[in-house]
């Protein structure tokens, strides 16, 4: 089954050099555009992460520090890599829960401004373990009958991720083929920013979801303690949940 696209969707995956969306970094990045017309284009750049990549990190994707020594930075590549992507849904393998939280982390720190309002994402990991509950060699196995190879390279896991999506459609009649539809039925909550420490309430306002504050409006915190937005922005917390707060912050103030 082709994918029913009313506008472009990039699959990607990222190899990092750890698992925090704060302070780790990529060190390779695969993009496969797809066109509603049909149309396929890709690309994967190795990455120089400006930090160290720890041993065990590099026993699981098999990139060393002098493989990248010499590779273009990702503030370097951050142009190109929004350019590909800037008018476009996207779609991953456990993205939504790390791969475009740590982009937008990239992006950002790259001054290049990023955010989901636009767009949607479909988190095929989510669909699988909804469904099927495996990893993704597993879900390849299972979906598209094929044992993955090289696991764990970015290029490999990107075109797994757009197989298993098209064998999931033609196994599943209850998914529906429409971005939007997958979106949805991917979204593990309604986090507002992708950290999860911003999420909706039921109804439909942003609440703090953690400390002190867990629970309690994002409007009301700032009218009562105004010090807790210039904390949170000084403190070591994502640079996409900060733009969020900021955001927050700036329409409150243009409602008063």
């Amino acid at each position: 089954m082709e994918l029913k696209l009313t506008r472009p969707i990039c699959f990607f995956d990222l190899e990092t050099t750890g698992i925090d969306v704060a302070r780790d970094r990529i060190v390779e990045i695969s993009i496969f555009k797809v066109y509603p017309n049909g149309n396929k284009e890709s690309k994967t750049w190795l990455v120089n992460p400006t930090i160290p990549i720890p041993p065990q990190t590099t026993a699981v994707h098999g990139i060393t520090d002098e493989k990248v020594a010499n590779e273009p930075t990702f503030k370097e590549l951050a142009s190109q890599v929004h350019n590909m992507i800037k008018d476009s849904d996207l779609a991953g393998f456990n993205s939504d829960r790390f791969d475009i939280p740590l982009l937008a982390e990239e992006l950002l720190r790259a001054e290049v401004d990023f955010d989901m309002k636009n767009r949607v994402s479909v988190d095929v990991q989510t669909i699988f373990h909804k469904m099927e509950e495996r990893t993704l060699s597993a879900a390849y196995k299972f979906y598209c009958g094929q044992s993955l190879e090289n696991a764990h390279s970015a290029e490999a896991d990107t075109m797994a991720t757009y197989e298993i999506l098209k064998s999931q459609l033609d196994r599943y009649e209850n998914l529906e083929n429409d971005m939007k539809s997958l979106s949805e039925f991917t979204t593990r909550k309604k986090s507002v920013d992708f950290a999860g420490f911003i999420a909706l309430n039921n109804e439909g306002k942003e609440i703090f979801t953690f400390g002190k504050h867990k629970g309690a409006l994002v409007d009301d915190v700032f009218d009562k303690e105004p010090g807790y937005f210039g904390w949170i922005q000084n403190a070591d917390f994502p640079l996409y949940t900060k733009k969020v707060l900021t955001g927050i912050k700036l329409r409150k103030l243009n409602t008063k």
